[in-house]
């Protein structure tokens, strides 16, 4: 398969380490500073660009009928016109605010969790995510991710970051030296708590399952999401 990576930053270099180790071919590295792409190359496209490239990035790839998967995060407010440009194009698309695997399971044992827990008000829900001191954004994407999940099925309405009112849920942030990534989700009452955690070892995982998706979303149409690469029901 020929991969071409958009952004060639430690995420885009992982991923060609892991691409490469399966057998695939790299065919481009697009970074701040390239001009000329040729996308008749490519098979699919990896996106772990800047939240400012990331949807002229999707624009030319659904104009050229090239796969996109796109991790990067902070500028999911235009996510709906790329998803309407993606099917207008009859492209292919999966976003993932987190690739991993294994978060991805958390994702589906949150919102099972979340479920259980929505008629017993006596416990009240907090989230904590740890990352490297290099992360920008706070909350990370998959905090978010997380929260909107617990939204959906609960009575809270929104999250916001430390602490938050009645019907929030409160998110706490830490950015600590090479930490590739911790995310807890804690339900406390007055005589227990319940607490779910995911704590990445590296960032290989995130990488895995970025080529992972890309592998699934060649010849396919649509947009998708790592639930339906995973096929987690």
């Amino acid at each position: 398969m020929k991969i071409a990576l958009f952004g060639y930053g430690k995420m885009g270099k992982m991923i060609e380490k892991i691409a490469l180790s399966r057998n695939h071919t790299i065919v481009a590295k697009v970074d701040v500073d390239t001009v000329d792409i040729d996308f008749s190359e490519m098979d699919v496209a990896i996106d772990f660009s800047m939240p400012s490239a990331a949807y002229g990035n999707l624009i030319k790839c659904f104009e050229h009928g090239v796969p996109v998967i796109s991790g990067t995060t902070g500028w999911l407010d235009k996510y709906d016109e790329a998803v309407a440009l993606c099917k207008e194009n009859k492209g292919a698309f999966i976003y993932a605010s987190n690739f991993s695997l294994g978060v991805n399971v958390f994702f589906e044992l949150n919102e099972y969790l979340a479920k259980m827990m929505k008629n017993l008000d006596q416990y009240k829900v907090s989230m904590e995510e740890i990352h490297h001191t290099q992360k920008l954004d706070e909350p990370s994407g998959t905090a978010i991710t997380l929260a909107e999940g617990i939204i959906k099925n609960t009575k809270y309405n929104a999250w916001k970051l430390e602490k938050a009112p009645a019907g929030e849920i409160p998110i706490v942030s830490k950015r600590i030296g090479t930490t590739p990534g911790t995310h807890s989700i804690d339900y406390s009452s007055e005589v227990d708590s319940i607490e779910i955690k995911h704590t990445a070892h590296n960032r290989e995982g995130f990488a895995l399952g970025a080529v992972i998706a890309a592998e699934w979303i060649v010849g396919k149409t649509g947009v998708f999401t790592m639930k339906d690469v995973l096929n987690l029901g």
